[in-house]
């Protein structure tokens, strides 16, 4: 009998680097870019995995604002409650760390929220890059400031035109 629920990967080229995606048939357990492009693209993916290929590439081809896939949130109970507001978050806006502590019940929580939105593995789908600074800055994100800054320009209403 085959083990349905042995979990597969894909590698797909996106406009920030190579991206890994893991599942199986029960839902994504993880997307995030690779700090190098060291790996291929896959030439096939796995059928649990052929959806969130499609979203991923509607996103970044700027047809898709909202991710409609399975997810498998594995992480303490708080890690779980900051990724569930963080999917409150509309695609455009951003808001601070401290009004997701609001938004939690706590806003002493800033830091464990703050670190929780960090280790997000859901990269994108669950958008961690739309948390900012109080005072607009793009503090920390795991993919590295200028993924952040690309994504929120992505995602921004504002197109800034060229002059020249």
């Amino acid at each position: 009998m085959k083990n349905t629920t042995a979990t597969q990967e894909a590698f797909i080229q996106t406009p920030l680097g190579v991206t890994s995606i893991q599942g199986d048939a029960t839902g994504i357990v993880s997307v995030h870019v690779l700090k190098s492009d060291t790996v291929a693209p896959s030439v096939e993916i796995p059928d649990c995995l052929k959806e969130a290929v499609v979203q991923l590439q509607e996103y970044f081809s700027g047809t898709r604002r909202l991710f409609e896939l399975k997810l498998n949130l594995k992480g303490t109970d708080f890690q779980k409650s900051v990724w569930q507001e963080l999917l409150n978050i509309p695609y455009g806006k951003t808001i601070s760390y401290l009004e997701l502590s609001k938004r939690l019940g706590d806003v002493k929580a800033i830091r464990a929220a703050a670190a929780a939105n960090g280790q997000n593995p859901f990269w994108i789908v669950v958008p961690c890059h739309r948390v900012i600074g109080s005072d607009g800055s793009l503090t920390g994100y795991a993919g590295g400031l200028w993924r952040k800054k690309w994504l929120l320009e992505h995602e921004s209403p504002y197109k800034q035109q060229s002059l020249f």
